[in-house]
């Protein structure tokens, strides 16, 4: 990984002090704040060809998870008017999933070793295609299929996109960058569904899947012209091969990460999937109420993810893990609790809350050891697979309680599965991670 340092020659006016040894004293105050300035400008400051691809990969990434999420929580309504049962919303869901699932360690691995940049303008040229799909689909059997397809489409694009990004990435700067890169994807997906019960009210279900079609479209076409070629990559210039297979899965740290994402995305995979149809069943609230109470976990998420990522770089990382993972557990059972609107409100915040301080430090700590691995490409799929799983796992759970028990019931559940996986994260990671992380710029074993 090449280390960025920001010195008067990078950033003209802003003399950064070097960070004084235990031994030195504190240091002033006037000293934080060059320092804070200087972290939180870094990538305006990079170097034109890392900028570059930074600066494409935001925005790419963004229109396209944009455009997924003005289409994504009106698919639960769509399908129950259709007659679908809740096993049946579980089986669109879970079907982008499994597909995922499978197709991410082959696409992760492939990255590694042949570049990113034919992967992201290939998954994204065929999230613009799959749109078309949607919009001529008139059962629910065609809408698990074209979820299928959507999620190889998806294995091919996310975890590469995270993999580049980690790239580029300064050591000891992860926890921030991931942090800002994130943004993109947050607020892509709290505009999402604002946009799509705009749209759906105002117009159609099929003018939100052109919608969704027109920015990936334009991800696709950014991706294509800025991003450099394959031969550029850095993922070409590593002196060592991408570790095998075995030695990542016996990991304990990645093992940890991987159990903290899935019971994390299991919680998503209950909200997205089945709070659509609680709110609109048994509160009868419009697509627009609904579409702000997706919208606002996920915008509070997005909007604190740079400060969190800061925070991560600086203190303990599995702590900040733990404390968003317990937080996201207890949003689920108010959830649970909620008896309208405000209710529904307030666990949303929870929940934002809980994975915003949560997930910086998990990304962290997951470039860190894709590095150390030299498989950032094979280590983000596994986490984007623990991504899949848990979403498959929580929509179908989900299902099965709203067609035998009560649908209030899924979110409990949800509860439960967050607090186990925040307890297996800490016996997988606590004798790694039981002192204060080193400073900036050293790298974390």
């Amino acid at each position: 990984m090449v280390r960025f340092t920001l010195t008067l020659d990078l950033v003209p006016g802003l003399n950064v002090p070097p960070k004084p040894s235990l031994g030195a004293g504190h240091e002033t105050a006037a000293g934080k704040l060059q320092r804070t300035l200087a972290v939180w400008i870094w990538v305006l400051f990079m170097k034109p060809f890392d900028r570059k691809i930074f600066g494409t990969l935001f925005f790419s990434i963004f229109a396209a998870v944009t455009g997924v999420g003005i289409v994504v929580p009106l698919l639960p309504v769509y399908a129950h008017d259709l007659g679908a049962s809740g096993l049946y919303i579980g089986f669109i869901f879970g079907a982008f999933s499994l597909s995922r699932t499978f197709f991410l360690p082959y696409f992760g691995r492939l990255s590694d070793r042949k570049g990113r940049k034919p992967l992201i303008v290939a998954g994204l040229g065929c999230y613009a295609l799959i749109s078309i799909a949607f919009i001529f689909s008139r059962n629910v059997e065609t809408l698990i299929f074209i979820r299928f397809v959507q999620g190889i489409a998806s294995s091919m694009m996310m975890p590469v996109i995270q993999a580049y990004v980690g790239d580029i990435t300064p050591q000891g700067r992860e926890g921030l960058t991931m942090g800002i890169f994130n943004m993109s994807m947050f607020f892509g997906l709290s505009l999402g569904p604002l946009i799509g019960g705009f749209i759906n009210d105002r117009f159609s279900l099929q003018a939100a899947f052109v919608s969704m079609g027109l920015l990936a479209l334009v991800g696709f076409g950014l991706s294509l012209v800025f991003l450099p070629p394959k031969n550029l990559e850095r993922v070409f210039r590593r002196k060592r091969p991408p570790a095998k297979w075995r030695h990542l899965l016996k990991d304990r740290i990645i093992t940890g990460l991987f159990v903290f994402r899935f019971a994390y995305t299991a919680c998503i995979g209950v909200v997205w999937s089945f709070l659509p149809v609680h709110a609109d069943a048994t509160f009868a609230l419009s697509s627009s109420a609904i579409g702000v109470l997706i919208m606002l976990g996920v915008f509070i998420s997005g909007i604190i993810h740079t400060p969190m990522g800061y925070l991560a770089d600086r203190v303990n990382k599995p702590v900040m893990v733990t404390i968003g993972g317990l937080i996201v557990g207890y949003a689920m059972l108010a959830f649970e609790r909620s008896t309208g609107f405000g209710g529904l409100f307030c666990a949303s915040v929870l929940f934002g809350l809980g994975g915003g301080i949560a997930m910086p430090a998990h990304m962290a700590i997951t470039v860190i050891k894709g590095d150390r691995a030299a498989s950032m490409g094979s280590v983000m799929a596994l986490m984007t697979m623990a991504h899949s799983m848990g979403m498959l796992v929580g929509a179908l759970l989900a299902g099965i309680m709203m067609d035998l028990f009560q649908l209030r019931l899924a979110f409990s559940s949800g509860s439960v599965i967050m607090v186990a996986g925040v307890g297996l994260f800490l016996a997988c990671t606590y004798p790694f991670f039981v002192d204060r992380n080193p400073p900036a710029g050293k790298a974390v074993e």
